[in-house]
């Protein structure tokens, strides 16, 4: 799908998605972005959908300024897949048995590790810096300097929500396994802090969306804002790195000599520094993921209609980015009210993962069709594999 370019707007607003069919509060808040005198440009995603300030689904290049709402307060969230040299035939074939097993090794939703993990105890994560890592938390805004036993036991868990730890396989029937989460409730309170620095500022009085507040360069609340920012994207990365560890330690204790190829990570809650059209931007992406040409990454559907491992083909019109996932096109509390567990039972067929009333704002049903999303960004990005769930496992 080639790209629409919105007009009226005071930077090129370019649209991988229909803009007849994103809703209203969602074109709106895009168009909001797109009229901010710092802005170079604004890419949209295919599963483009209402966020806090700019919609999730969004990639902003700004000149010397950043908003932390176009970031997103999970920052860093982002993916990782791994695949294995097991096959399907070889999986034992009670998948309930292994997902206990998962589920008690890595913690999910407001649970956490009754102590910190020692990385030096996990498979291949000695010598990763841990020690310079949290030596950052010390320079960290001082609003958050009480959260760091929680932090500390929060590292390596999964967190609520869509975030979620599946095992799946790919089309030659090889096990894959694939992770989703962020930087987890450190992450959350930094965001938090900064956008209500950055609303009281005198530049962001005038905005028409105050959530769309931003950070000048050259300031300190711009640099306060980066070095948290970048020691967040960094936990998020250590977080995702550590339940991986943790999930191949118990799949060598539980599957006799299985291997690992060399994991693919991506953040799609962060920013990155890069330049386009010769000008040096910084841009945010929120709800999208880095394609630059070969660079892969990981597209996640919902939990039992698959997740594809792509290759960036580096289209500069959307900043070398694309799509994260599906995206959600109904609420979490509009999908409780129109599904059941009956339907969540029927649309998780197939998949060892919870069928319970807790996880109906999850269901595949609420979220926008993965195949039309990758029909629309087949000039952003093409597929190296589609993986199908065997295990999904969700806070």
């Amino acid at each position: 799908m080639a790209y629409t370019e919105v007009e009226g707007t005071r930077h090129p607003l370019r649209m991988w998605a229909d803009p007849h069919t994103v809703e209203q509060q969602a074109m709106q808040q895009l168009r909001n972005v797109a009229n901010l005198p710092w802005v170079h440009g604004v890419a949209v995603m295919p599963d483009v959908h209402h966020g806090k300030g700019a919609t999730v689904g969004s990639v902003i290049a700004m000149r010397e300024a950043v908003s932390p709402a176009a970031v997103g307060v999970d920052i860093g969230c982002g993916m990782s897949a791994v695949k294995t040299t097991y096959k399907i035939s070889q999986l034992p074939d009670n998948l309930a048995y292994l997902r206990s097993k998962l589920e008690q090794a890595v913690p999910v939703g407001f649970g956490h590790h009754k102590r910190p993990v020692d990385p030096t105890k996990i498979h291949g994560m000695k010598g990763s810096g841990w020690a310079e890592f949290w030596k950052g938390f010390d320079d960290l805004a001082p609003a958050v300097h009480a959260r760091r036993d929680r932090a500390e036991v929060q590292l390596g868990t999964l967190g609520g929500g869509n975030h979620f730890l599946e095992v799946c396989a790919d089309g030659d029937d090889f096990v894959w396994i694939v992770l989703h989460s962020g930087s987890r409730n450190i992450g959350k309170e930094l965001a938090e802090h900064h956008i209500g620095i950055a609303r009281k500022l005198s530049h962001n009085q005038g905005l028409v969306d105050r959530d769309l507040a931003v950070f000048l360069g050259g300031t300190p609340e711009m640099d306060a804002y980066r070095r948290d920012l970048y020691w967040a994207q960094d936990y998020a990365r250590r977080n995702r790195a550590l339940m991986m560890g943790l999930i191949c330690d118990v799949l060598r204790r539980h599957l006799p000599n299985i291997a690992f190829e060399q994991t693919i990570s991506c953040h799609h809650n962060y920013v990155a520094e890069e330049r386009y059209d010769g000008v040096d931007v910084l841009v945010t992406r929120k709800g999208a993921i880095r394609a630059g040409g070969g660079e892969l990454g990981i597209i996640p559907g919902s939990m039992a209609t698959g997740t594809y491992i792509v290759k960036g083909l580096g289209n500069g019109a959307a900043f070398n980015s694309a799509s994260h996932g599906a995206g959600r096109k109904m609420s979490r509390t509009k999908a409780k009210k129109t599904f059941t567990v009956k339907d969540l039972e029927e649309q998780t067929f197939g998949v060892e993962c919870r069928k319970d009333a807790g996880v109906i704002d999850e269901i595949p049903g609420a979220y926008k069709n993965i195949e039309d999303v990758m029909a629309a960004q087949t000039d952003l990005v093409e597929v190296v594999a589609h993986l199908r769930q065997l295990i999904s496992i969700k806070g």
